[in-house]
């Protein structure tokens, strides 16, 4: 079985990000793009400061021999629609070894018991294959709700400027599995 930890993010930590979503593969999909370990070390900081906000959660993935692995984020926090959307990356040599989905459920965990939110949204870019087939492996996500949250659909679109599928976890599937 596979085993993580969610640690809060630290600039100790933004050399190994950073040569992690370095690698074509990964970097591709993300929606931020590091040139340098001191864009990494900015959008640790920036993510910090997010999160103070309440804007955010974002944790650091560290596997069972302590390595950093990749990152997941509940954002766009909506305390009012008790919503908001995750979003996880791995590096490519951890691909395949069930860390992706370990990580969702943890920071699932978060949302559901913390916040107390009732619905995490869960988009990808319809050209992502792999992050689609992740998302599909989750047996308490809902696909394919864009005619659900058409509003929540047409922003992700915006920030990604893409076509994108939306998907969700309610609270009471999520707990059904937890």
């Amino acid at each position: 079985m596979v085993t993580i930890k969610l640690v809060p993010h630290h600039e100790q930590y933004a050399e190994r990000l950073f040569e992690l979503s370095s690698d074509p593969q990964v970097n591709e999909h993300l929606s931020f793009k590091d040139d340098s370990v001191e864009d990494t070390k900015w959008f640790i900081i920036h993510i910090i400061n997010e999160e103070k906000e309440g804007k955010s959660i974002s944790r650091v993935i560290l596997n069972q021999d302590n390595e950093v692995i990749g990152v997941t984020t509940l954002m766009n926090i909506n305390q009012e629609k008790r919503q908001c959307h995750i979003g996880s990356w791995i590096g490519k040599e951890y691909w395949g070894k069930g860390y992706n989905q370990k990580a969702k459920e943890e920071i699932l965990k978060v949302a559901f018991k913390q916040l107390d939110l009732d619905v995490v949204l869960a988009g990808a870019r319809k050209v992502n294959i792999r992050s689609q087939k992740a998302q599909e492996k989750l047996p308490y996500i809902s696909l394919n709700v864009e005619k659900h949250y058409p509003e929540e659909h047409k922003q992700l679109e915006e920030k990604e400027k893409v076509p994108c599928v939306l998907n969700c976890v309610t609270k009471e599937n999520f707990l059904k599995h937890f």
